[in-house]
């Protein structure tokens, strides 16, 4: 038979040898596998753990077949050197991803992009890392379907190797605040350069020892980063848009605390506006304009 398959094939008859050998103990160590799974793994009444062992079973199983058909094959294939070349390629092409996964963890240890504690956004995922392993990162994640970057409650776990390819933002590094904006529409006919004095003691009030803070850590963070800031105190934008007058508060504020920053300066602003006559909040309206009762002179428009 093998002098026959040798003519037909070409196969020489060590090689078809070695052939059987190895389908043989593929098959029987597939058995095997398959008796355990069959009247052991199946019999388990805990779903979870049966799973479990199901895939513990498939991979022992595997590297076990794995480890004879290289005995097996040793000799054919000529020397180590040459079996561990082609298994060491083997394995960095099966195992790109955690191989890349390792990498980046030594990545975020030594360079650092982001630390436990430190809130970052990556791709479409935002949150504050929890936790830093050899395979992935944790986030807390927030944002999503809740506004003003609060928690969500739900714990992402990110594979590291997706810093390599995907941009970072972090929004600790550096110095401890961000920038962030609250734009007011007031009508024209409000008494804007009373309003903009009163919220920019509004905004004072509420973001001045931020501000003094930040002035610290800004100024070590240059040693590290080229960051210049001509000016950190909070200040009001004026613009004029369609429906009125807009007044834009820009100020620094803690990132984890920008809902409740926010919301006391909103308040703060509603009570203000609220004993003055002479400022009202602009929102979609539809106007007549008459250029007589306006006290224009000219033709009604």
């Amino acid at each position: 038979m093998t002098e026959w398959i040798y003519k037909a094939v070409g196969i020489s008859p060590p090689t078809q040898i070695n052939i059987l050998i190895s389908l043989v103990i593929a098959l029987g160590i597939l058995f095997l596998r398959y008796l355990l799974v069959r009247f052991v793994i199946h019999k388990m009444e805990d779903i979870n753990q049966s799973y479990q062992w199901r895939k513990i079973s498939l991979y022992t199983s595997v590297f076990i077949i794995l480890l004879f058909l290289a005995f097996q094959w040793l000799g054919i294939i000529g020397s180590m050197g040459t079996f561990l070349g082609l298994l060491s390629a083997g394995i960095a092409i099966a195992l790109k991803d955690p191989i890349a996964n390792i990498v980046a963890w030594l990545f975020i240890l030594i360079r650092q992009p982001f630390r436990v504690e430190d809130r970052i956004q990556i791709g479409n995922n935002t949150g504050d890392v929890i936790d830093i392993r050899i395979f992935q990162f944790s986030l807390i994640e927030i944002g999503n379907w809740v506004d003003a970057d609060q928690s969500t409650g739900r714990v992402i776990h990110i594979p590291n190797g997706i810093v390599f390819t995907t941009p970072l933002s972090n929004y600790t590094a550096g110095f401890n605040q961000i920038w962030h904006e609250i734009p007011i529409l007031i009508t024209f006919e409000s008494n804007w350069q009373k309003a903009k004095t009163m919220l920019l003691d509004i905004v004072n009030k509420h973001a001045l020892q931020i501000t003094k803070t930040a002035e610290k850590q800004i100024k070590a963070t240059t040693k590290k980063y080229l960051i210049h800031y001509s000016k950190l105190t909070p200040i009001v934008y004026t613009t004029i848009k369609d429906s009125g007058v807009l007044l834009t508060m820009r100020f620094l504020c803690d990132p984890r605390k920008r809902r409740g920053t926010e919301e006391e300066i909103i308040e703060d602003m509603l009570n203000k506006f609220a004993n003055c006559d002479d400022i009202d909040l602009a929102y979609p309206t539809t106007r007549f304009y008459n250029n007589l009762t306006e006290g224009k002179g000219g033709k009604n428009l």
